[in-house]
């Protein structure tokens, strides 16, 4: 074994925290480190190793972490990801936003003391930010006017990947129409460093308004509008052949005997959107947990993959309600006693449950990481009556997943 492949089996065994300062050692050292053959090896060791991550819910001038994950394997972090999402610009600003975060990326709204709008999209693991250029055919005044319309939403972004890491994004802005079938998005690609306008047909696009935060997965947005009885769905990389949204009706709609404790909500984890409900047969409850296979709207769209019986739970008294899922690992969902101001994080497979309590402790989790979460009872008190049937969706989490290897913030290519 040659002195370069010593070198090599020493620090692919060391979290990503310490090979990005190793990088910067030397030429050497930077050229084996950003060779495909060591990000593979490091990837293969490592693809079944925890990687730190948040829940974070987006609120305007604040970000509330939900839940944090640190000291996981992969990256070795000592303080949760959450924390990572500082920014500083070059003016003094007076709101600060955080619209979405996906695949490692975040997307951020700044609004300068004398109004300017600014977005940015960032890889805070590197404080890398870049400001998106305002889009050439809206004035200021254009999009003052659009951001106090209630069926404007600039929150999206999508990824591209390649090998695990971000080669590309997009950023969306939703411009619904107020009759008909169409829908209006502006996108900017960090591939061309421009905006365009695109029309699609919606069949619903009347149910939309911007209170609808988008989640996305492999360059696909998903919407629950008003009716909530199904999501929306929009590629804005493959795009569809008819250049039409997908409408994906919620696999539960229709049984009498799905229980509405909470509303519902789509996330994701390993990859796949979820769904779940709780429902009540013969007196025994249990949850049902569905992941989407495929955009054709019908029952073949969706694979009921969990349903258990939360028994044990009810028999302790813990009045519970399904949060979100564990974004790397499909067995783990995350519940929240209200009464005991308490976090569940129950296996669906195991039945193992542990107990979370709010304080300034952090605690090991099941997937081998420090959780931390804070405010997590202020939040989720507005969630604690049951909800009606036509009401809006409004427990919608961002999920900021850190990624499996270093990856640097895509940028235009200069003109």
């Amino acid at each position: 074994m040659d002195i370069q492949e010593m070198v090599l089996e020493v620090l692919v065994r060391l979290p990503l925290k310490s090979i990005a300062r190793f990088r910067a050692t030397s030429k050497t050292w930077r050229s084996l480190i950003d060779s495909d053959y060591f990000r593979d090896n490091f990837i293969s060791r490592n693809s079944s190793s925890s990687i730190s991550w948040s829940i974070i819910q987006l609120q305007p001038h604040k970000l509330i972490e939900i839940i944090g994950h640190h000291g996981c394997k992969t990256w070795g972090l000592t303080r949760s990801p959450g924390s990572l999402v500082s920014f500083f610009v070059e003016t003094t600003i007076r709101k600060l936003q955080v619209l979405a975060c996906t695949d490692g990326l975040v997307l951020l709204y700044v609004e300068a003391t004398d109004g300017t709008p600014m977005y940015y999209v960032g890889n805070p693991m590197f404080q890398e930010w870049f400001r998106i250029p305002l889009p050439h055919f809206f004035s200021l005044q254009n999009l003052q006017r659009l951001q106090n319309h209630k069926r404007f939403s600039d929150g999206g972004l999508v990824t591209k990947m390649q090998n695990g890491i971000v080669v590309s994004y997009k950023v969306v802005w939703l411009l619904t129409h107020d009759v008909g079938a169409k829908v209006d998005f502006a996108i900017y690609s960090s591939d061309t460093g421009k905006w365009e306008g695109r029309t699609v047909t919606c069949l619903r696009s009347r149910f939309w308004s911007s209170d609808d935060k988008s989640i996305a997965l492999n360059g696909i947005l998903h919407w629950i509008h008003d009716c909530t009885r199904s999501f929306i769905a929009y590629d804005f990389y493959g795009g569809n052949d008819d250049d039409q949204c997908s409408i994906i009706t919620f696999p539960d709609t229709g049984v009498d005997k799905a229980l509405l404790w909470f509303r519902r909500t789509i996330t994701t984890s390993e990859g796949s959107i979820v769904y779940f409900n709780e429902f009540c047969e013969n007196g025994n409850r249990t949850l049902r947990v569905w992941r989407l296979v495929t955009y054709i709207n019908g029952p073949e769209a969706w694979q009921l993959f969990w349903d258990v019986s939360l028994a044990s739970l009810i028999e302790l008294g813990i009045y519970y309600f399904p949060v979100v899922m564990h974004p790397l690992n499909s067995e783990i969902i995350y519940l929240w006693s209200r009464s005991k101001k308490m976090l569940i994080l129950y296996n669906l497979r195991t039945h193992v449950y542990s107990f979370h309590e709010e304080t300034a402790d952090d605690s090991k989790c099941m997937d081998g990481c420090i959780l931390s979460y804070n405010r997590c009872s202020e939040y989720m008190k507005n969630y604690y009556f049951p909800a009606v049937t036509f009401s809006r969706n409004h427990l919608i989490f961002s999920q900021y997943v850190l990624p499996r290897w270093l990856q640097r913030l895509p940028r235009p290519q200069p003109t």
